[in-house]
């Protein structure tokens, strides 16, 4: 790749979470239902217990990585020793347990360093680093809009695409920033997800798309689908795709690159500096100068400059 400088101004404010906060979530994976007979109800609940953790390694590792990533480096299987030494904790959502039965919804807690450790090990591209939290917007001129608008979950559930969903049913197909900017920022987020439901030869598709204030991007279209619930579930595996895409960095050459940061206060700096530093793009973040209104800081990054952009 040819390489380049090139001066960024940055003059946004960045979104960045708690880092403990975010692993946790990220390395939970909740709902896992189990349903374990044995000759003891403490054998039933421990083969529930290491199912959990099988079933759990598999959906995180699902969760971080792209499919034909996981195709290309064919993983066997996670079987229960693997996913003992990748588990931390489990935690009982709901059980029922008694006559050598045990009956639950669990979740397990993963060890982030044992998880990364696992997947760089196998040269498994991957990243665990969420997306900007973003407000989504149903929309639709189907006479199911209201239903669309309340088929979105309220909780994230450990996505790499954390949303806030809009209770607003009356936003158009076709909106733009001026109609959807005062959602973000009833919502106090960075950016609106636009998610337009139409139908196609008697099935749902779903058109997403990015809104800032500089624009709007086509995430894509979902497949065909034949219930509202599959078309939620098709709109979040392509916003979790996408992000991915963006994020996950394989051996791409680094770009140097340098910026010019404005500021307000010390408070200003060092949350801009921790988004910087928290970008999965980019490395080697170095501070050159800085006063009293701004920084001038050098780094590199992989991949094409518009997914440092988006990931900004």
């Amino acid at each position: 790749m040819f390489r380049f400088s090139v001066l960024v101004v940055l003059c946004m404010s960045f979104w960045q979470p708690l880092a403990d906060a975010q692993s946790r979530e990220v390395y939970t994976v909740s709902g896992i239902e189990v349903d374990e007979t044995a000759d003891s109800l403490i054998e039933a609940q421990k083969n529930a217990f290491s199912k959990a953790r099988m079933i759990g390694a598999q959906i995180l590792i699902e969760r971080l990585t792209l499919t034909e990533d996981r195709l290309a480096a064919n993983p066997e299987p996670i079987m229960e020793e693997q996913a003992d030494l990748l588990a931390a904790a489990i935690d009982v959502e709901e059980e029922v347990a008694g006559a050598g039965r045990y009956r639950g919804v669990l979740a397990v807690v993963f060890n982030p360093r044992a998880v990364r450790t696992y997947l760089d090990e196998l040269d498994l591209a991957y990243t665990d680093v969420q997306a900007p939290e973003a407000v989504l917007i149903a929309a639709s001129d189907l006479p199911e809009q209201y239903a669309w608008s309340m088929a979105w979950p309220s909780q994230n559930g450990g996505q790499l695409v954390p949303l806030k969903i809009s209770s607003n049913s009356d936003i158009s197909v076709g909106s733009d920033w001026n109609d959807l900017a005062s959602e973000v920022v009833l919502y106090d987020t960075r950016r609106a997800i636009l998610a337009e439901l139409s139908m196609t030869d008697g099935f749902y598709v779903v058109q997403l798309s990015s809104i800032t204030p500089g624009g709007r991007r086509e995430i894509g279209k979902t497949s065909l689908t034949g219930t509202i619930g599959q078309s939620v579930q098709a709109a979040q595996a392509l916003l979790e795709d996408d992000w991915k895409r963006i994020s996950i960095v394989g051996d791409a050459d680094l770009t140097a690159a340098a910026a010019t940061i404005r500021f307000t206060s010390l408070a200003e700096w060092n949350t801009q500096r921790q988004a910087l530093a928290g970008s999965p793009l980019l490395s080697q973040l170095r501070t050159r100068a800085i006063s009293t209104d701004g920084a001038y800081v050098e780094f590199e990054y992989a991949g094409e400059g518009q997914g440092l952009i988006s990931d900004l």
